[in-house]
């Protein structure tokens, strides 16, 4: 498992993070199972003081979430495209709505320029990523799409 460090906009901006806390974040980007007490020894503090630093940056908004990370694909090889979406003025609140509730969607940027914005999109056909783009055309406040699909990973850094 490893841990999202990603200091959304909303997070409290007197949360300061210090050597410790950066220490314990990229304990947690290698391993998020390591046990506290295991983190607390190879830093040299307390158990306790480990689990109120974790329990800060949980509170805080800097750790956002625990996420698995699987080495093989579901059975097969998937479909994965960007999908950049214009929408109306003022409907981007709406259209994100709507797109958070497919589950094909697995990321969804906010970007500039001529797209507002940007999903990462996984699905097994082809034929099944075209039904996709259609029903993202068919939301209200959607003016326009562009998408392309990702043929390999060449470099794939944790954020």
């Amino acid at each position: 498992m490893t841990a999202s460090t990603t200091v959304p906009s909303s997070a409290a901006p007197s949360l300061r993070l210090d050597e410790l806390d950066q220490q314990i974040l990229e304990m947690l980007r290698v391993n998020a199972r390591l046990p506290v007490v295991k983190m607390a020894l190879a830093l040299g503090v307390t158990r306790s003081t480990v689990q109120a630093r974790i329990t800060a940056m949980e509170q805080g908004g800097v750790i956002t979430g625990y996420t698995v990370g699987v080495s093989h694909p579901r059975q097969g090889p998937r479909i994965r495209a960007m999908v950049m979406v214009s929408v109306t003025s003022r409907s981007e609140p709406d259209v994100v709505r709507a797109l958070s509730k497919r589950f094909e969607i697995v990321k969804l940027w906010a970007t500039s320029g001529r797209y507002d914005l940007c999903a990462l999109v996984v699905t097994d056909h082809t034929e099944e990523l075209d039904a996709l783009i259609d029903r993202i055309r068919g939301v209200k406040g959607v003016v326009d799409t562009f998408s392309t699909i990702l043929l390999s990973t060449k470099l794939d850094r944790p954020d």
